[in-house]
């Protein structure tokens, strides 16, 4: 069959993402990385790619899982500390045998509270915390909402990381 081609002005990003999911590529080439590198092969021009490209498409190709749930590429990255957006580390634990990230708020799927978070208690143990109502909607942008909530939570002094007040002040 034949391998898919990009169109002219097709972005190179989303014509990996269709050529990846495309049902034909799927059947012929079982192996990830392999689809992965006749994808990138297809998106290359003869002279044109540039250095930065190519150390890219090297890395992409040799780190990168594509996951068919979310119809994305996600990278396995090993590394003894990794920090989020705010500074705070984050680490791999385990809870249940099962991994989990630690200080990295979600969202619960059809839980009892909103939001959820793996953290260390006092004792040293992982734990998750459960936080936010379920029935109602953050108003972050309204500052009297804002004002009123961190002063019914008594924000100003949270207490420690594996309490659900923590979290919700730190959220708003």
């Amino acid at each position: 069959m034949p391998i898919p081609k990009p169109n002219k002005n097709e972005d190179k990003q989303k014509f990996v993402s269709d050529c990846m999911s495309d049902p034909v590529m799927k059947k012929e080439h079982t192996d990830t990385k392999q689809r992965v590198a006749i994808c990138l092969s297809q998106t290359k021009k003869k002279g044109e790619s540039s250095l930065i490209e190519e150390v890219h498409d090297n890395l992409f190709i040799s780190g990168c899982v594509w996951d068919d749930e979310w119809d994305e590429f996600t990278y396995d990255v090993e590394a003894s500390e990794v920090y989020d957006e705010n500074d705070n580390m984050i680490m791999a634990a385990e809870k249940n045998g099962k991994k989990v990230t630690l200080n990295k708020p979600f969202r619960t799927p059809d839980g009892p509270k909103k939001f959820a978070v793996y953290v260390k208690n006092d004792k040293g143990k992982v734990v998750i915390v459960r936080f936010g109502d379920p029935n109602m909607t953050i108003k972050k942008d309204n500052p009297e909402r804002r004002k009123s909530f961190r002063a019914r939570m008594r924000c100003d002094s949270p207490g420690p990381k594996w309490k659900a007040r923590y979290w919700a002040c730190k959220a708003w």
